[in-house]
């Protein structure tokens, strides 16, 4: 494998991506876990590897995230392929953190859905300081009935 075949750099962008990289069979087993999602969720690959996905779904979300990957299984489609689905996920010490990504359903030569793939960015920071300004903005609005 030369450094510039396309497999080889395929390696590197998914082993080496700040990014969360995960990719899960169809019965929501993960088969891929690189270095970005050792570092969000906390989780060694080693100890993700062949773990279902709810691993880092909070409990309450469990089952309408199963729904969804039934759904994505039978149809093989999804929204998330080009919309980014923003949920809260868990971390492996039951913290929770604020993230987004998309889904790739990825098929095999044959067309049949194998699993899908997802690419996850922690945005935390992000969703906390849009909470605070929305909390902020509901303040002053209220602050402006009072005076009318």
């Amino acid at each position: 494998m030369t450094p510039y075949s396309t497999e080889y750099l395929c390696r590197r962008l998914v082993a080496d991506s700040r990014d969360a990289i995960i990719f899960a069979d169809r019965e929501g087993i993960i088969r891929l876990w690189n270095h970005g999602a050792e570092a969000m969720f906390g989780f060694p690959a080693a100890e993700a590897l062949g773990q279902p996905l709810e691993m880092i779904i909070p409990e309450n979300l469990r089952a309408r995230h199963a729904e969804g990957y039934r759904r994505v299984m039978a149809t093989g489609t999804t929204k998330y392929a080009q919309d980014l689905l923003a949920v809260p996920a868990e971390r492996r010490d039951g913290s929770r953190i604020s993230i987004e990504f998309s889904v790739v359903p990825v098929e095999d030569e044959k067309g049949g859905i194998l699993g899908v793939g997802a690419i996850i960015r922690e945005v935390t920071a992000r969703w906390q300081r849009d909470k605070l300004l929305r909390e902020r903005l509901a303040a002053l609005e209220a602050e402006v009935k009072k005076g009318k």
